[in-house]
């Protein structure tokens, strides 16, 4: 098992060296094929215009979103040129609020997708929709990079948010090429219930299922000690030196839009290390 087709979405040159470089070292990896979709975004919003705006002003936003695709080709083409990789690179320009059709068309046709975190100072607010098609939309997996996080493209230790969920169990399953190939696996359960079939053996069943992978696990059940889950992994995470996290991604609709829910949204703002997510 492993992934032969990645892809990566750049919207800000100033992010592009960070989020390439980790998926440059997948694709090492992997020995897999990387797809770059180097995104200009047109914020204008121009559906909030009203009449008689000036045309001018339009078509400057959208040629400014040009220029900005084309500038962060040039890096990508620039780091990617005498790699070694099979690579390829595209430019669009997308208006934000019809970014996340852009985005999902192309994200579902890779194995994973390779993104900057979605927050932080200097991260643009077209990040979180293209976080948010990749894994809602496109039903892809993702490998979301903090800016000052290592690439590990063979996390050695990884810690994986287990509750039981669906999108937890496919993060597991899209996360496998790693998970054996690393040292050791920590299923972190966190204020297991008391009631329920896996209430004397919290994580079980997902440790026999990844040992029959050849996984090396281990089981941590955690107290809830902090305010939230997220701060709770975040610390243990720490504790463990882990390489990486994987984890279910979990949203809700909100005008027909998917976004972010709590959990999901505070791991990604508070992470300081490459978190896995599928959902």
């Amino acid at each position: 098992m492993t992934y032969n087709s990645l892809f990566s979405v750049i919207t800000d040159e100033n992010l592009a060296e960070g989020v390439l470089n980790h998926a440059m070292e997948m694709a090492k990896a992997h020995d897999a094929h990387l797809d770059v979709l180097c995104l200009g975004v047109d914020r204008s919003q121009a559906g909030y215009y009203y009449a008689g705006a000036s045309a001018v002003v339009l078509q400057e936003t959208i040629t400014r979103a040009h220029e900005e695709s084309e500038a962060i080709e040039k890096r990508v083409t620039k780091m990617l040129d005498g790699s070694g990789l099979r690579w390829a690179s595209e430019t669009g320009v997308a208006q934000l609020a019809d970014l996340g059709r852009h985005v999902a068309s192309r994200a579902r046709f890779s194995d994973l997708v390779v993104l900057a975190q979605p927050y932080g100072e200097g991260h643009g607010a077209e990040l979180e929709p293209v976080t948010e098609s990749a894994l809602f939309e496109a039903h892809t997996p993702a490998l979301i990079v903090p800016d000052n996080a290592k690439p590990a493209p063979a996390p050695q230790r990884i810690m994986i948010g287990w509750n039981e969920s669906p999108e937890a169990l496919i993060a597991v399953r899209a996360a496998l090429p790693m998970l054996i190939q690393a040292d050791v696996a920590h299923v972190v359960v966190i204020d297991p219930p008391t009631h329920g079939p896996n209430r004397s053996d919290p994580g079980g069943m997902l440790s026999q299922y990844l040992a029959r992978h050849d996984v090396k696990v281990e089981i941590d059940v955690l107290s809830k000690t902090l305010p939230r889950v997220s701060d709770v992994m975040m610390r243990h995470a720490a504790d463990m030196d882990a390489d990486m996290v994987v984890m279910g991604a979990y949203g809700h609709s909100r005008f027909r839009e998917a976004v972010f829910g709590g959990a999901t949204r505070y791991m990604l703002e508070q992470a300081k290390l490459p978190v896995f997510m599928a959902h």
